[in-house]
């Protein structure tokens, strides 16, 4: 156990290496990636904000002048969903093209030269592009809205980072099972569905008995939502939850410790199935 933790340790310090040294070559390819998916339209990369923008805008609408959902206190239930939808638009679409990393660049595991470790991390850092974008849009609405500039807002780079850090762990596992099962790109989008409809974005969590809380925090994603409303609407650092903070945390470090094994396992057999 204590060998695998340290072959563990230097194969990430490897990895941390490779990324500090090739940090322009990764810049390159997540912004030919971006580009490849977005600049190829006539509308180019509107596209990118248009979907999200749509479907809150629909979800809104539903749930304002539909079901009429509760009150959020002084906060406009449009920047209500908003902060809550924005992060979710980032770890489905993230998860969703980190999944298919490996067998959509095909042609890059073959290099012998290729770190085939990091195009999961030029998936998530296409989707922190137009994520960066999404999040300007609604610090954007909230000064429309009247709202002040807050010293909360410090904090978001740190959900961020927790973010990718998740992202990043579980690609590397799907990404490397999709090579060999091929249900798994379905999989990760049915969890994925039933992850947004459990995962409070549009309605609060309140609506749910305290006894059963507890379930819905155990989802990943709730920290990540959360922490976006805490830091744009309820103003509450990220330390005076430590419970969850330390949850999040360590199911986030199991991930990306198994992640990177699974990867690791069957890195040496890209090759003859791709």
């Amino acid at each position: 156990m204590l060998k695998l933790k340290e072959n563990f340790f230097k194969e990430f310090y490897r990895f941390l290496k490779h990324i500090l040294a090739n940090r322009g070559l990764l810049r390159a390819l997540i912004i030919n990636d971006f580009k490849k998916n977005y600049l190829g339209t006539y509308l180019g990369l509107v596209w990118a904000f248009i979907q999200p923008l749509t479907f809150m805008l629909v979800i809104w609408f539903v749930f304002t002048y539909g079901f009429r959902t509760a009150s959020h206190g002084d906060t406009p239930y449009f920047l209500w969903l908003a902060s809550g939808m924005i992060p979710w638009f980032f770890i489905s679409n993230a998860l969703t093209a980190g999944t298919s990393a490996i067998t959509n660049n095909s042609f890059l595991v073959k290099k012998v030269a290729f770190r085939v470790s990091i195009l999961p991390l030029i998936q998530i850092g296409s989707a922190l592009i137009i994520h960066i974008g999404l999040v300007l849009f609604l610090i954007m609405m909230f000064l429309l809205y009247g709202f002040s500039p807050s010293v909360y807002w410090v904090q978001l780079p740190y959900f961020i980072l927790c973010t990718v850090l998740l992202l990043l762990g579980i690609s590397w596992m799907t990404s490397a099972i999709r090579v060999f099962v091929k249900d798994i790109g379905n999989i990760i989008g049915v969890l994925l569905q039933i992850g947004f409809w459990a995962t409070p974005i549009f309605w609060n969590i309140s609506m749910i008995s305290p006894n059963h809380q507890w379930i819905l925090k155990l989802n990943p994603a709730y920290y990540i939502v959360q922490g976006y409303r805490d830091t744009f609407i309820n103003h509450v650092w990220f330390w005076e939850m430590p419970k969850v903070t330390l949850y999040y945390l360590g199911i986030t470090t199991v991930f990306f410790i198994l992640g990177a094994i699974v990867f690791k396992r069957l890195r040496p057999h890209f090759g003859d199935v791709l």
